[in-house]
């Protein structure tokens, strides 16, 4: 197959990073609109960001014109999970920001250098790695401590006014973070399994957020729904947080891609 490539692409598949590839992204190219920073947290939901959720994003986020650059902190993942079998590797250890750079093509800064100087908003898609590598929620709930440089980005968007924008777990960073505000991770009941992660609304009230309950699903009468709090410039979504099909998932992004444009003026 490689000999009826060509010469050039066969030597560009032989090399680790191709030239260019790690200004891929047209939108990080092309400068049109709002400068958005997207943090992730390793790549693969059991242990890093929700590739799915990464991707609707940075999609959602293109079509809105928006410039993006991608950050993850420079420290290792809490631990890996072999995803065919969703339990754990044991003895073995990676890097967020080395996995993140995955999901973002190369094009990954440390978290250390995001400064709200540089964008006008920022964006945390979900995955377990939220609660695992950007914060110790997943073991220790209420009482759980978020990353330094995590709880310094959140801290400094909210006190210069640019918007945030959380989906699936990683509302918790901010309840957690910013007291009082305004998030949404869906229901407050399991619904027979279709929020099989309900009681995470009960930890974000314990958290000192407000939780407000809202649907992951189109419906005659609302759109894919994003909880927008105007007051703290926090918009939130629930993604993976239902179990339902991609696409609702893909569109409920997109409302909160939407907002947080739109919170930024620009």
């Amino acid at each position: 197959m490689l000999a009826a490539c060509g010469p050039p692409f066969r030597a560009a598949l032989r090399q680790a990073a191709p030239p260019g590839i790690a200004t891929f992204h047209s939108s990080a190219r092309c400068p049109r609109g709002a400068r958005v920073a997207v943090v992730l947290s390793g790549c693969g939901v059991y242990d890093g960001t929700e590739i799915h959720e990464a991707s609707a994003i940075l999609v959602h986020l293109s079509r809105g014109g928006a410039e993006v650059q991608m950050y993850a902190p420079d420290v290792p993942q809490m631990h890996v999970v072999d995803h065919s079998k969703g339990q754990p590797a044991e003895a073995e250890s990676r890097n967020v920001l080395v996995e993140s750079a995955r999901i973002a093509r190369g094009k990954i800064t440390s978290l250390a250098k995001l400064t709200t100087a540089d964008h006008d908003a920022v964006i945390f898609p979900g995955g377990f790695g939220a609660a695992k590598n950007l914060s110790t929620f997943a073991v220790d709930g209420k009482d759980c401590k978020v990353n330094r440089e995590v709880e310094r980005v959140l801290k400094d968007f909210h006190k210069a006014g640019k918007p945030i924008g959380l989906c699936c777990i990683s509302p918790v960073l901010a309840a957690k973070v910013l007291s009082g505000a305004e998030v949404t991770v869906g229901h407050e009941e399991e619904e027979g399994g279709k929020w099989p992660y309900a009681g995470t609304a009960g930890a974000i009230k314990e958290l000192g957020g407000k939780h407000c309950v809202k649907e992951a699903v189109f419906s005659l009468t609302s759109f894919h729904e994003a909880h927008v709090d105007t007051k703290n410039k926090v918009v939130t979504t629930p993604a993976f947080m239902c179990e339902t099909e991609l696409h609702h998932i893909f569109d409920g992004i997109g409302a909160m891609v939407k907002n947080v444009l739109k919170l930024t003026g620009k």
